[in-house]
């Protein structure tokens, strides 16, 4: 099988240093050095269209621009990338989610990919009317793509749930294709639903070990519900032609790294109810030593920022190292940043993408002819 490779975009701001944010914590004063414009979203876009990446995530929440809105302005001056949306279900009703799906499917040529959210930090939940506790939260989680996915199967729905009511539910046209759904979560919660819901489950990045560990969990309940899953992985990625030069562009990051900022970050961080925050959270301990967690696993990024808080950093061939030990777990998926968003999208589809290629573990998802040949470092 070949990999899959997405890219990110920006949506609430891009930088030559870290963007932080997420998680209940505000974006940084580095995302207005980049406004995310459609425009320049469109640049990346278009960029890891190019590249071969065949999809890009797009985040949700109040630190960033809307993610519906935003990918199908962006979409429309692409051709072929898909775009995986971040949407949180209890923020609109289950039927008009499942038309609003719909209708992107037809007019981008079905390029739509879905990333539920079903939201880990209550006080931000609570800002936009919903006052379900977590556990409640993945309940309804549950009934909504119960729902959804019965109206794409073009069934007329009834459901008396515990969160959700819907009678006399059907789509005029139902998609196609019919979205994947690609859905997130450490706690037991997520993994009930993961397993009877999700076609990816996704997972932050993680050391091997404990990746091989989610991984396990999550095919055995999947299992249990007589369903076969993907997985796919979220990092960052720091890729140069030498191990130094990639390693060098870490530590400028981490230079840039404002002690007010980190501790503010991290005092917000604290407070999430996300059991993959929390575990993000345990990778660094709030400290700039012992970054590199496993062998070119840097956990730097999640000193300022929520969610995924861990890069790939190394030189292109030790990149692609990492990725093939991440594969030969079970990832087949990888979602992947990196700062400024459109450079690291040419560090990276230039200089790994390449090396993947001629080992046999990748091809262009929209080339017809050769994939193209390993960049020669430059050197002065």
């Amino acid at each position: 099988m070949s990999l899959t490779f997405h890219w990110f975009l920006p949506t609430n701001g891009d930088s030559r240093h870290v963007v932080g944010g997420g998680h209940g914590t505000p974006a940084t004063v580095s995302g207005q050095d980049r406004p995310p414009t459609v425009a320049y979203l469109s640049q990346i876009a278009r960029a890891a269209e190019d590249l071969g990446f065949t999809g890009a995530l797009t985040p949700t929440g109040a630190w960033c621009e809307d993610a519906w809105l935003t990918t199908a302005m962006v979409s429309q001056n692409t051709e072929r990338l898909k775009f995986l949306v971040a949407f949180r279900p209890g923020f609109v009703s289950p039927t008009l989610a499942a038309q609003m799906a719909s209708t992107y499917q037809r007019q981008t040529g079905g390029r739509l990919l879905l990333n539920v959210v079903t939201g880990g930090e209550s006080h931000e939940q609570r800002a936009y009317g919903d006052f379900l506790d977590k556990d409640d939260r993945y309940r309804r989680t549950g009934e909504f793509l119960s729902i959804v996915r019965d109206l794409w199967d073009g069934k007329t729905v009834d459901l008396a749930g515990e969160h959700l009511r819907v009678e006399d539910a059907r789509l005029a046209r139902v998609p196609d294709p019919v979205p994947e759904v690609y859905f997130g979560g450490s706690s037991p919660a997520a993994g009930e639903v993961a397993a009877r819901y999700a076609d990816v489950y996704l997972t932050w990045g993680e050391p091997p070990a404990q990746v091989a560990e989610k991984i396990d969990w999550i095919r055995g309940l999947a299992e249990r519900e007589g369903r076969t899953l993907r997985f796919g992985i979220r990092l960052h990625v720091i890729t140069r032609d030498t191990s130094e030069q990639a390693w060098a562009e870490a530590g400028r990051l981490l230079d840039g790294f404002d002690p007010a900022t980190v501790k503010s970050v991290q005092e917000g961080l604290a407070r999430s109810e996300s059991e993959g925050q929390r575990r993000m959270l345990a990778l660094h301990g709030g400290g700039r030593d012992g970054l590199e967690i496993h062998p070119n696993l840097w956990a730097g990024i999640g000193l300022v920022r929520g969610g995924a808080g861990t890069a790939l950093v190394g030189s292109h061939d030790e990149v692609a190292d990492r990725i093939e030990e991440y594969h030969a777990l079970g990832i087949d998926e990888f979602v992947l940043s990196g700062y400024p968003h459109l450079e690291e999208a040419y560090w990276f589809g230039e200089g790994v993408l390449p090396r993947l290629a001629a080992r046999g573990r990748w091809h262009h998802p929209f080339a017809t002819g050769p994939a193209p040949s390993a960049q020669v470092p430059f050197t002065s």
